[in-house]
């Protein structure tokens, strides 16, 4: 089985509709940097998704190092300062879609966002 991840920041303290938007992005941006194999395989089971959250950014830096190790495909989003944050404010991170094993292996530990 396949999945994505998508990882938000908490300590933003996004409004819902802005943290949303961020994972709308941390998705795509990680979904166009797949492999199509793994793209197709995603899309025929259902293309599952996750969204979790960590704390601070030093979490989701470490957890982005932790998915490039991995080989995963991975995207940090960093905002573009029109409405809530400061321009470049890293904001979430999209992994996958790859092998569930491999996903969970980075973020099994995290709580749903």
């Amino acid at each position: 089985m396949y999945k994505q991840a998508i990882v938000i920041r908490k300590d933003l303290k996004m409004s819902l509709g802005k943290a949303i938007s961020q994972a709308c992005h941390a998705s795509l941006g990680a979904y166009l940097l797949s492999n199509e194999k793994i793209k197709k395989f995603w899309e025929n089971e259902g293309a599952k998704k996750i969204v979790l959250k960590v704390e601070n950014l030093k979490e989701l830096k470490d957890i982005y190092k932790k998915a490039k190790k991995e080989k995963l495909a991975c995207f940090i989003v960093k905002d573009s300062g029109l409405t809530q944050l400061k321009k470049g404010t890293i904001t979430a991170l999209g992994i996958g879609p790859d092998l569930e094993e491999k996903i969970d292996k980075i973020t099994g530990k995290l709580k749903l966002f």
